[in-house]
């Protein structure tokens, strides 16, 4: 009996450089990514897919009235990156004592 093993894209592959903060562009409008859900079965539930793994949470900047809403789409190359993810900076810094 052969088998065969299907390799499933890595989430960070499909998500790409769309990190809470990031700000992209494709056909369909100019979209902030306000946060990323990890949880599958949250993903699931709010993309209304089970087979969901990840889910952003966006806002569209073009329309004055965006409201947040859930997308499942992968990263392509027809997305461009307008900002970059914001990083998150330490709540402090450890530092050694004098």
């Amino acid at each position: 009996m052969i088998s065969t093993v299907i390799s499933l894209p890595r989430t960070k592959d499909e998500v790409g450089p769309r990190g809470p903060g990031a700000i992209y562009q494709n056909v369909d409008g100019r979209f902030e990514v306000l946060a990323l859900i990890n949880n599958p079965s949250e993903a699931a539930q709010l993309l209304r897919r089970d087979s969901a793994r990840w889910a952003l949470i966006v806002r569209d900047t073009l329309r004055p009235d965006g409201q947040p809403f859930a997308v499942g789409s992968v990263w392509t190359t027809s997305d461009y990156l307008i900002r970059p993810a914001k990083t998150v900076a330490p709540a402090f810094a450890l530092t050694p004592a004098a």
